[in-house]
């Protein structure tokens, strides 16, 4: 696979939104490492300040934190005001932020819907729209949005989680098409499940699933993905098990699904118990 080609440290600047941990943190230091100045956004301050610190202990580049919820309605704006006021043009935006629950949708507090609407729907929507109105003027850009293979998988427990995500697909590829001829290109990655702590999952099953080959290492998925985006492609779903499930989720019969809902409902009572 292609080499990344790197940069004139801090010649240009970079965007990760959830960068304090998980895939985003290995965004931010795949980033890091071709020359990036990172700006690294955390609703984790102690974390984003530790992340700033190592990205530029360890790489030698400039590193912004910002400390920022942005599940807010006024996020995107500060956010945007935040690089402005800098002088920072954002060559890369990486819209990485998001949660994860399973929960039936009638059982699920208005606080945790509205915060999951913001950080997958709201908040890059307006993100992309405003770095990518700066990125259209320059003629050169790049955006990563972060969907999941849960978009094809209209699942019990997870029915705001593949419908926000799927939103943030289709939304992704349109945009595709609007900003490639200003020299803007827009990827969704639709990752399947990954080693981080966003499921929840101990890290005994996390390194049981890698071994299994079913979790897919955070930095792996990170360079298929910055790679991806470096080529301008629409769209990718890294790994080839998750090509398969993509499919054979939509073959399954509504028994099974029936099934399989109680029986993770079940598990994921018993775990908040």
């Amino acid at each position: 696979m292609r080499r990344f080609k790197t940069i004139e440290k801090n010649s240009r600047t970079a965007l990760v939104t959830g960068a304090s941990s998980g895939i985003g943190l290995c965004y931010a230091r795949r980033l890091a490492s071709l020359g990036y100045r990172v700006v690294a956004v955390s609703n984790q301050q102690a974390e984003i300040q530790q992340t700033a610190q190592e990205l530029a202990s360890t790489y030698g580049v400039e590193a912004l934190p910002l400390y920022m919820d942005l599940a807010t309605r006024e996020a995107a704006e500060a956010l945007h005001a935040f690089c402005r006021e800098r002088g920072l043009e954002i060559e890369v935006l990486v819209n990485n932020a998001g949660i994860f629950f399973f929960r039936e949708v009638a059982n699920t507090a208005p606080g945790a819907i509205e915060t999951m609407l913001s950080l997958h729907v709201a908040t890059p929507t307006r993100l992309c729209r405003l770095f990518g109105a700066d990125m259209k003027t320059r003629g050169h850009g790049y955006i990563l949005n972060m969907a999941s293979l849960a978009s094809w998988m209209p699942m019990p427990g997870i029915a705001l989680y593949a419908a926000t995500k799927a939103y943030l697909r289709s939304f992704s590829r349109s945009l595709w098409y609007e900003m490639r001829e200003n020299g803007v290109t827009v990827t969704t990655v639709c990752p399947g499940a990954v080693a981080t702590d966003l499921y929840k999952l101990s890290k005994r099953y996390q390194r049981l699933g890698l071994r299994l080959g079913v979790l897919m290492p955070p930095q792996r998925l990170a360079d298929k993905a910055l790679k991806a985006m470096f080529r301008g492609r629409k769209q990718i779903v890294p790994g080839a098990i998750n090509l398969f499930f993509r499919w054979l989720i939509a073959l399954l019969p509504d028994w099974l699904v029936l099934y399989a809902k109680k029986k993770l409902l079940k598990d994921d009572a018993k775990r908040e118990a």
